[in-house]
């Protein structure tokens, strides 16, 4: 038995998973209960399907302590290497990187779920940092917005070209509400940039009769940085 799962279940923070279930997604509705204290499994009064405790999180089907997982993942993500953490937990180093790979991916599910929702951004702050590796260089391009400086995500690519800066733009396009106010992108010179953003934010427009579809650049505007000012780009 793991030392942090002796405390009680809480059925009240629990939903049930089931898709099928008609109380799927619901807190504190009084349809979870407690099903196996030492197997840590709750139980759905509606679609009777037990599901256990670490259902839904990155800890599910891992056999390890939750603690040392965590441990392990802070360790990675601060950059230790693998081999250290290898050597110092006793761990197989198969097992460091199925965690490091499931935690990302787990990692990203959320970040999509919660962050990239039609929201009004108003301003976008883009830029790339250039990270040396072990294997080469590498790009990552990133993107906030400026008023409440959420981090709206972020690509990684060997080269700094159109295709990097495409996809950075189109994680941009599912975080912005389509019914919200003009959308600024502030930048460096990269010149892939403007014609980037009219690209992926340009809507067909309606038309009632037969012909060639017309295009629209869409509501956003992008702001280049130089030396000496800021030259607008619309």
């Amino acid at each position: 038995m793991q030392p942090e799962n002796l405390l009680p279940l809480a059925p009240e923070q629990a939903f049930c998973p089931n898709p099928d279930c008609p109380a799927k997604g619901q807190f504190g509705q009084g349809n979870i209960g407690a099903h196996s204290h030492q197997e840590r499994r709750f139980i759905c009064h509606v679609c009777h399907r037990t599901f256990s405790e670490r259902k839904g999180t990155v800890f599910y089907r891992l056999q390890k302590e939750t603690t040392l997982i965590t441990q392990v993942l802070t360790l990675l993500a601060h950059g230790c290497p693998v081999q250290a953490i290898v050597a110092a937990f006793q761990l197989d180093e198969r097992t460091v990187r199925t965690w490091l790979a499931k935690s990302g991916a787990h990692c990203q599910a959320v970040h999509e779920h919660l962050v990239e929702q039609p929201q009004d951004l108003g301003q976008v702050q883009c830029d790339e940092i250039r990270v040396k590796a072990q294997q080469g260089v590498l790009w990552l391009a990133m993107a906030i917005c400026v008023q409440t400086r959420l981090w709206l995500g972020a690509e990684l690519s060997p080269q700094r070209d159109g295709s990097l800066i495409e996809r950075l733009i189109e994680r941009v396009k599912r975080c912005a509400s389509a019914l919200g106010s003009p959308l600024l992108f502030c930048m460096d010179g990269l010149a892939s940039y403007p014609t980037t953003i009219k690209r992926v934010f340009r809507e067909k427009l309606p038309r009632s009769d037969v012909g060639v579809a017309s295009w629209s650049n869409g509501r956003a505007c992008c702001s280049r940085k130089s030396s000496n000012n800021m030259k607008a780009t619309v």
